[in-house]
Parts: C-alpha cells; sequence; structure tokens
C-alpha cells in the first residue's frame, strides 16, 4: 500500500549564504531589491545629507569648507571618499525615482506582465546607471 501513496514534496529551510546564491533573479527582482536598498541608504546618509546642504548654503566661507572636503577631505577622510559617497547617493536618488515612477505607472495603468516588468525593469537598470555614470563623470571633474 506504500508504494500506491504519492510522495510528498519535502520541505526544507535555505541557507542564506549558500541557495542565495545560486537563484537566478529576474531583471524586476533586482530592481525591487535595489529599490529598497536605495530606499535605506538615502535614509541611513540623511545626516551626510542635512550637513551637505547646511554647508553648502549658510555662508560664502561654508561653501568654501564644503568644497574643501571634496578637494583635500577632511581630517583622516580624503577627498575621493566623500565623492564615492555622494556618488552612491546620486545613484541612490536616480534608482528610488526610477523605480519609483516604474511602479506608480504600473498601478496606475495595470501594466502588469512578465514581458513589461522585464522590460521596464531592464530600462530602469540601465538609466539609473547610466546617469550616475554621467553624473559621477561631472562630480570627479571629467567635464
Amino acid at each position: 500500500m506504500t508504494e500506491l501513496t504519492k510522495k510528498r514534496p519535502e520541505y526544507r529551510n535555505i541557507n542564506a549564504f549558500t541557495d542565495l546564491t545560486t537563484y537566478r533573479l529576474p531583471p524586476a527582482g533586482w530592481v525591487s531589491i535595489l529599490h529598497r536598498v536605495s530606499g535605506a541608504l538615502m535614509f541611513l546618509l540623511l545626516p551626510l545629507i542635512v550637513w551637505l546642504f547646511d554647508t553648502s548654503v549658510s555662508s560664502e566661507i561654508s561653501f568654501e569648507a564644503f568644497s574643501a572636503a571634496f578637494a583635500g577631505g577632511i581630517g583622516f577622510l580624503p577627498g575621493w571618499f566623500f565623492k564615492l559617497v555622494v556618488l552612491a547617493l546620486i545613484w541612490a536618488y536616480l534608482h528610488h525615482l526610477i523605480a519609483g515612477v516604474r511602479h506608480l505607472y504600473m498601478d496606475a495603468f495595470h501594466a502588469v506582465s512578465k514581458e513589461f516588468g522585464k522590460t521596464s525593469a531592464l530600462v530602469t537598470l540601465v538609466s539609473s546607471i547610466g546617469l550616475t555614470l554621467i553624473l559621477g563623470a561631472k562630480l570627479f571633474g571629467l567635464y
């Protein structure tokens, strides 16, 4: 009688360090994860953003200190480090904005299909990285 019964599927817990690396996420999955990462990055770096804004608009002297932080650094942190942190913020803002517009569009027009999800996710990834590279080139003085 046991031979006639259908074998039930076996479920097990996954190991995040070994099993997650073998999953192949679709582009929409990457956009979803990166949307959360960019939001968390903006939240965690909010004190830096407030300092950057305050220092840049308070006075001419504070603006010179602001510019010096990017040119020569502050304390033991070099200027290129500040530029990399700001570049990460630029990516976070751009990705979060573009992915947010993508989600709003899909919600407003009920554009939920596998093909549209893949296409719009690829457009989101390419445009956020492309715009970040353009603004990063400006930040590092390439043009």
